[in-house]
């Protein structure tokens, strides 16, 4: 079971890189008053750093249930 994880994670981990690698055009954000420019590489960094702790925290919420 543990090879099938490692494999797994291997896979989503070379993606991710191929997504990355593949959009380094620079884009504006807004953040409520403020506008950003970017590369979309670290604006998918970022959202995906975010989207991950919060899944941490949803999942340590509800282990402590």
């Amino acid at each position: 079971m543990s090879k099938a994880k490692l494999i797994s994670v291997a896979v989503l981990a070379v993606l991710a890189v191929v997504i990355v690698l593949q959009n380094t055009d620079a884009v504006s954000t807004r953040l409520l008053f403020f506008t950003v420019t970017m590369p979309r590489a670290f604006l998918l960094l970022i959202t995906g750093l975010l989207g991950f702790a919060a899944g941490v925290l949803v999942a340590l919420t509800r282990s402590k249930k």
